[in-house]
């Protein structure tokens, strides 16, 4: 048997989980899945601003607090610039071995696929000069090889969430490439605990007011056994819970056929699993079935859409609602004087009479009504209705959209590979 524990959900997770599952008890491998969607348009922009950026860059302290405790570190944290990071790694801890997996990037060739939106069937050229990032969903196998150089610490760039808690299953038991059934309930595990604290009481529809000792919330251990069967749960003391209902929360989100779960490595069926009481905060899963790894892989595109912008205004008794509406309303009218138009624009009110707080928010393709629009709203507090307040942030903040484009390449066009530091 080997524990998996998964300290990182997404990128701003508690940054104290990944030490408490190190320290509060035995553990084999530290799990951090940091990488969202839109995320890699984040980090891509932050390596256009500085290339020495483009990863999560609170991971590398993370990994001087951990280091030398006995634990592997494999973790996605790399974002759009892997090598980057781990060479920050080194930089704090000499002698760590970092093994970068990289492949996954595929902005600059972004041009020689002819891709169309899962969604909408629409082809790439429609918003090319537009990408931002553009980065396929790699698996388990790859970082399996990185693990085989002897790294105690492994920086991936966009590998699929799930393959990062396959891949020392894989290389620790041996399976094999096509053991399908058993790939899947890698992948199974791997989906239970990759939103972190979601699993233990986090987030949790059913019972949530019982839920103990959430400030403490421990965070998911798999316990993996060379058959297949693993155990969810937590260290011993920590809070939350591990139930069937959380577990249960966890299996069926995100997800749209749960008899044809696509990931980089396998098509898992989570039908096929059966999830039985194992103790006090332990549920055993099992039984998952698999079929052959698709053909295509998922690529993750982000592309600039627009503008938008938002504020809020806080009025006071009497007639607070009002005051919110009527000043929204002064707004709209300048707007209209001013001819800005916008493809979307939203005017929320929530309070009573005694307080009530206006938000506005528009978005539109062009910058420029956007912007002009963030100097209508601040001004209500002297030239709107009285009593206005909660205007600390200013004048509302100009933010770039960005959209997301999923697409399929094939599985062949993307080669990853493996580099070692120390």
């Amino acid at each position: 048997m080997i524990r998996i524990g998964c300290g990182q959900g997404f990128w701003g997770d508690s940054s104290e989980a990944p030490v408490r599952l190190v320290e509060d008890g035995p553990l084999d491998y530290l799990v951090l899945d940091y990488l969202a969607e839109v995320t890699m348009s984040i980090l891509q922009k932050q390596k256009r601003e500085n290339p020495a950026f483009g990863y999560a860059r609170d991971f590398p302290a993370l990994v001087e607090r951990v280091a030398g405790k006995g634990v592997k570190v494999i973790a996605n944290a790399g974002g759009v610039n892997p090598v980057a990071c781990a060479r920050e790694i080194r930089r704090r801890c000499p002698g760590v071995r970092v093994a970068v997996v990289l492949g996954d990037d595929i902005l600059d060739r972004v041009h020689e696929f002819e891709l169309s939106n899962i969604d909408t069937g629409a082809p790439l050229s429609t918003i090319r000069d537009q990408v931002l990032s553009a980065n396929a969903y790699i698996g388990a196998f790859t970082v399996v090889e990185a693990l085989k150089t002897g790294a105690e610490v492994v920086v991936t760039g966009r590998c699929a969430d799930a393959s990062l808690v396959l891949a020392p299953m894989v290389f620790e038991f041996g399976w094999g490439e096509a053991e399908w059934d058993l790939l899947a309930a890698g992948i199974v595990a791997g989906h239970i605990v990759e939103c972190g604290a979601q699993c233990t009481g986090g987030n949790c529809l059913a019972d949530w007011e019982t839920i103990p000792d959430l400030a403490r919330v421990g965070y998911p251990i798999v316990e993996a056994h060379p058959d297949g069967r693993c155990v969810i749960t937590k260290h011993q003391g920590s809070g939350g819970r591990v139930s069937l209902a959380t577990v249960k929360e966890q299996l069926v989100y995100e997800v749209g056929d749960p008899r044809a779960y696509y990931t980089p490595d396998v098509i898992a069926d989570f039908t096929s699993v059966s999830l039985t009481p194992d103790g006090e905060n332990r549920v055993l899963v099992s039984g998952a079935r698999g079929l052959p790894r698709p053909s295509m892989l998922k690529a993750s595109i982000a592309y600039h859409w627009g503008w938008k912008a938002a504020g809020t205004l806080v009025y006071g008794a009497p007639k607070a609602s009002e005051k919110c509406k009527r000043g929204a309303a002064i707004v709209d009218e300048r707007c209209a004087l001013l001819d800005l138009k916008f493809e979307r624009a939203v005017t929320e009110v929530f309070g009573d009479e005694d307080w009530a707080m206006l938000r506005m928010a528009v978005r539109a393709r062009d910058r420029a009504p956007v912007e002009r629009w963030t100097r209508e709203m601040i001004p209500l507090v002297l030239n709107g209705p009285p009593g206005a307040t909660g205007y600390g942030d200013g004048r509302p903040k100009l933010h770039e959209v960005v959209a997301y484009w999923p697409a399929l390449l094939p599985r062949e066009a993307v080669a990853t590979r493996v580099e070692v530091m120390g």
